[in-house]
């Protein structure tokens, strides 16, 4: 199927589009994955467990929240603070 076909049908909503598609080879753009290890003391992995349990996820998952949103909230006032510059 050439491109245009698979646009057109994606374009036109009238028909699914996963038959045309290879999941298998399908990836999230910047969703690559680098392992990193981190040594916490104890008391924090409490306090973590604690959450985790509190909001029914995984610790790993509290983790990954709690420093995306701060990550996103640090972006967000550099590009403020670069536009009231």
């Amino acid at each position: 199927m050439k491109a245009e076909e698979f646009d057109k049908i994606f374009d036109d909503g009238l028909e699914d589009i996963t038959p045309y598609v290879d999941m298998s080879k399908a990836r999230r753009p910047g969703r690559d994955v680098q392992r990193v290890n981190v040594d916490f003391p104890l008391w924090m992995v409490e306090l973590l467990d604690a959450e985790a349990e509190h909001l029914g996820i995984a610790r790993q998952a509290v983790i990954k929240t709690w420093i995306a949103d701060r990550l996103r909230a640090n972006a967000a006032q550099l590009r403020a603070e670069q536009d009231g510059s």
